[in-house]
């Protein structure tokens, strides 16, 4: 009996966890604005190394939406995370990642913010995945060359709709490379605002793929842009800034904001329509929303 009650709360626990997946994800369909979603760059890895499953774990618990991670191809084909395409940085290793297998990987130790060697090991993408699988949403970074080895490593985890995909290619070469992910995942364009051609390229992703939410990057506030499009495209696609720091986001970064978050997070929310927060500070932007009852 006690066997069997341990499995019902097993099953019920993590049904109650894919049904959050389930709800963020349909907010993020339905362009939702009465929330801000909260988007953890690497993990939280100012406690724990960046791309690590520690540092996945962590932002969850900081109350993250999506957790943003990198990935990478091993010289045998297999999928890691890892931002660089050097090991130096970030683990206790050498040379290009794609010189090493995934046997030699697993006898690196990652390095911690600091640079000082952490007892955490390199994860895969599939480990991620059920590590993540009906806790948070991901956001692949560095993927889309390498989509086609990682889509089924998404059907064999059961994850595809935990994805959000980006890139910065115009509408019509997404259509070419990407056309048969479009219905399985949530494909976001970036945007540089402050390139000639921004406006074009929204219109044309507006025309032909009406996207869930853009990402604008601009450098500072004299471009007149964020604040038309945050009217243009209210209740059409939400609109995703990152704070990590200041020339993405018009000097409204994660830097000023702890010294006035008002003037970075609240700026973004307030004045330009952002929805979806990139941040190196999850714990802080989230500890500001619930102050701000978003």
């Amino acid at each position: 009996m006690k066997k069997i009650f341990l499995a019902l709360t097993i099953l019920f626990a993590n049904n109650v966890l894919l049904a959050q997946i389930t709800d963020t994800r349909n907010a993020l369909i339905n362009r939702d604005e009465s929330k801000v979603f909260v988007v953890s760059h690497r993990g939280e890895w100012r406690q724990a190394p960046e791309n690590s499953i520690k540092a996945i774990d962590l932002a969850i618990e900081a109350g993250a939406d999506i957790v943003e991670i990198d990935v990478a191809k091993t010289k045998d084909g297999h999928i890691i995370l890892m931002h660089d395409k050097t090991l130096e940085r970030t683990t206790t290793g050498k040379g290009k990642v794609s010189d090493w297998t995934l046997d030699s990987l697993r006898t690196l130790k990652l390095k911690n913010g600091a640079g000082i060697r952490s007892r955490h090991n390199i994860p895969t993408l599939e480990e991620a995945l059920l590590f993540s699988k009906g806790k948070v949403m991901l956001n692949l970074d560095k993927a889309y060359d390498i989509f086609d080895d990682i889509y089924p490593i998404l059907e064999k985890t059961n994850t595809t709709d935990h994805i959000v995909m980006k890139g910065n290619k115009d509408v019509k070469t997404v259509k070419q490379q990407f056309h048969q992910y479009l219905d399985k995942v949530i494909y976001m364009p970036i945007i540089n605002l402050d390139n000639a051609n921004a406006l074009q390229l929204i219109k044309d992703f507006d025309k032909q793929l009406n996207p869930v939410a853009y990402e604008f990057v601009y450098k500072n506030d004299s471009n007149p842009l964020p604040k038309e499009l945050a009217k243009s495209l209210k209740g059409k696609s939400l609109i995703w800034y990152n704070t990590l720091w200041d020339t993405l986001a018009g000097g409204h970064d994660d830097d000023l904001a702890v010294d006035n978050p008002d003037a970075a997070y609240g700026y973004l929310i307030n004045k330009l329509n952002a929805r979806i927060i990139q941040t190196d500070r999850t714990p802080y932007l989230v500890d500001y929303l619930r102050k701000k009852e978003w």
